[in-house]
């Protein structure tokens, strides 16, 4: 049986992340040459030249005295952490193949389940804000499905207490997963597939659905629609060869969160599905999540915590 190069890339171990990334200096000094590659530039006049302050961890421009820090505007801005901290919680979300809970987190960092939430949900927005705009192309199949607990009454499309999203993937020439798309929606209606098909698919995409009535507006909008019509209803349904690989991580995400998570509030599904995204798009090279995920957060606006609480709107 021929050996998954993906499954048994060696990745970064934790010996060679704390050699590399192990004190506070090592940490400051990657995250200055992620957020200003070709030297300090100031914020406010935008010059290259500043010093260092000794007393306090600050740049002072030599041209207009403006004090700044590394962290300010950046996703770590106003942290009581160490850098340290927040290196390790990178390494620990992006070189697993599955998430890790906050409350583990905390045991892993040392810090409250409480701050190990924040510090997760942090890192996950600068996932999603970078995945907004991920576009698929070639043959992509779709299907919409739904999270949350279990409620009587009607099931499946339409039914309440449960937050809808869309799934894609994009399959190479082998129909070998390559990319895929999460986004979550308010509702599933032809209006917001219309909307999701416009800021994720490739005026040349040929989209693969299963036949329902609000994938029709695939038809009119440019795009190669190719519409299944299963003969069974339900989980027999998941079993159809043309929607292999967008079950298949499906499958893997709702058994993700249950395994890990056990519950989400569904309010903050966007960013959960954006970190299960973010891993799986750059699984290829498990080296280079981490550096990739800390120059995205160096360039990643800051979220207050009152932000981060509040209630995510779909498409």
């Amino acid at each position: 049986m021929a050996i998954n190069r993906v499954q048994f890339q060696k990745g970064l171990s934790l010996a060679e992340f704390q050699k590399r990334f192990g004190t506070e200096e090592q940490c400051l000094q990657v995250l200055l040459q992620s957020r200003w590659p070709r030297g300090f530039t100031c914020p406010e006049c935008g010059s290259l030249r500043a010093h260092r302050l000794k007393c306090r961890p600050l740049f002072q421009c030599a041209n207009c005295h403006h004090q700044t820090s590394v962290i300010a505007g950046t996703i770590f801005a106003s942290t009581k952490l160490p850098l340290t901290i927040w290196f390790l919680a990178m390494h620990l979300l992006t070189q697993a193949k599955h998430s890790i809970s906050s409350l583990e987190l905390g045991r892993q960092l040392g810090v409250r389940q409480k701050t190990a939430w924040l510090l997760k949900h942090k890192l996950m927005q600068v996932m999603m804000e970078r995945e907004q705009t991920r576009v698929l192309s070639g043959r992509v199949e779709a299907d919409d499905a739904y999270m949350g607990g279990q409620s009587h009454g009607k099931r499946g499309r339409g039914a309440g207490r449960k937050r809808p999203f869309l799934a894609a993937v994009q399959t190479a020439v082998e129909r070998k997963p390559h990319f895929m798309s999460f986004t979550a929606l308010k509702r599933v209606s032809g209006q917001a597939i219309l909307k999701w098909g416009k800021a994720h698919l490739h005026t040349e995409a040929q989209i693969v659905t299963d036949g329902w009535k609000a994938y029709r507006t695939l038809d009119a909008n440019g795009w190669t629609h190719d519409a299944k019509e299963p003969q069974s209803k339900g989980w027999r349904r998941a079993k159809h060869p043309a929607f292999r690989w967008v079950n298949t991580i499906l499958g893997n995400f709702k058994g993700n969160i249950l395994g890990v998570c056990r519950a989400i509030q569904l309010k903050h599904l966007p960013r959960y599905l954006a970190e299960f995204q973010y891993r799986f798009n750059r699984r290829y090279d498990l080296r280079s999540i981490l550096p990739r995920l800390l120059q995205a957060s160096a360039l990643t606006p800051p979220m207050p915590y009152r932000l981060l609480i509040m209630a995510e709107v779909g498409g």
